[in-house]
């Protein structure tokens, strides 16, 4: 117990030093991110085809693409699709993927957006179709009643499942260790293999996700009990 105790203070103040330089940063820009892909992707899916053909069609197509860019990153492993986008593509002679920090926010991206998209679609679907008419029947155009009605209250509905999604990142970002991006897994590892503590190690890096993870849990919290009081 006093060896588990001084490896704790030895190396938590480590480990926090990479949550802070690189876990946490990369769970924000990839969350925000990602939920500029789910928002978008929602919308699309959500969207009425147009009277015009040409328009009709071309939406469609928009949203077949959308679709498949969901059904991919919901089919697909996420430690394959890093392995994908940081050894694969650069394979294929596309720089842009050999930096593994644009590589890991790439990927966390989009993946969160791919499920983030769903809960935004099904927020948006669960307005009442009779408060859409009702705003019709007031002179409000399609974008007046998306903006006033339908998306305050689905970001209020949204909210438990999206921050789920925000905790599940913090702890997938685990996964960019394995395109040799030094967060905390990747340091508990290397000091593992340093000291050969290989379990008080783990349970030091699965204490400081509990930590993280418990400070959003009660942020998600207070943020549900706040926007639950426009739920009427």
């Amino acid at each position: 117990m006093t060896d588990f105790f001084n490896l704790a203070v030895k190396y938590l103040p480590e480990l926090f030093t990479a949550a802070l330089k690189y876990t946490l940063p990369l769970t924000a820009i990839s969350f925000v991110f990602g939920l500029l892909f789910a928002s978008l992707t929602a919308l699309i899916r959500v969207a009425k085809l147009p009277q015009n053909e040409w328009a009709s069609a071309f939406l469609q197509i928009i949203k077949w693409i959308a679709a498949a860019y969901v059904w991919f990153f919901r089919s697909t492993p996420l430690i394959v699709q890093l392995f994908i986008v940081f050894y694969g593509l650069p394979n294929a002679h596309i720089a842009l993927f050999q930096s593994a920090w644009v590589s890991a926010v790439t990927v966390f991206s989009l993946n969160t957006g791919a499920y983030a998209s769903e809960t935004i679609r099904a927020s948006i679907s669960s307005v009442p179709e009779v408060q859409k008419q009702a705003a019709e029947s007031l002179g409000m155009t399609r974008a007046q009643i998306y903006w006033n009605v339908v998306l305050p209250q689905a970001a209020r509905i949204s909210i438990p499942p999206l921050s789920n999604s925000l905790i599940g990142l913090l702890k997938d970002t685990s996964l960019a260790s394995v395109i040799t991006i030094v967060e905390i897994f990747y340091l508990s590892q290397q000091i593992a293999a340093a000291n050969y503590k290989v379990l008080s190690m783990y349970i030091l890096v699965a204490m400081v996700y509990a930590f993280f993870t418990t400070i959003l849990s009660i942020g998600q919290h207070y943020l549900e009990k706040y926007t639950s009081r426009f739920a009427q």
